[in-house]
């Protein structure tokens, strides 16, 4: 199963604190553990909302919201893309992580849809553009 693993924003990081040596290390460190069995797929930081947008949709009306973002604590500050055999081995690797940030933080795991998930809706011409 893949997994999205969110990195919870804090107030450090929405006011654009850059991480310590230390921690840019052991993160390095993590990672590279991730990688070398096989479970990390994609992974990034993002800057801090104030430099984003967020776009509402409401029928053909798009509405364009410049950042930051009021509620801090439901930004995002960063993310990977894992590959797992189940949530608990996806849990098991991040009580591995070390803290992300200099003070309290939150991480959460969300599994990603697959193709298989929308079997009894798709449609043979959305499956197509799909496979593209």
């Amino acid at each position: 199963m893949r997994v999205m693993v969110l990195v919870k924003a804090t107030a450090d990081s929405e006011a654009g604190v850059l991480p310590s040596s230390a921690l840019l290390e052991a993160m390095g460190r993590f990672n590279a553990a991730l990688m070398e069995a096989g479970i990390m797929l994609a992974g990034d930081g993002l800057k801090p909302s104030a430099l984003g947008r967020r776009v509402a949709f409401d029928g053909d009306r798009r509405v364009v919201t410049d950042g930051p973002f009021a509620e801090t604590k439901e930004v995002v500050a960063g993310y990977w893309i894992w590959q797992v055999r189940d949530m608990a081995e996806a849990v098991d690797w991040v009580k591995r992580c070390p803290n992300p940030m200099p003070g309290p933080s939150e991480i959460e795991i969300r599994p990603l849809y697959e193709m298989e998930d929308f079997a009894e809706v798709m449609t043979p011409e959305a499956e197509a553009l799909h496979r593209r």
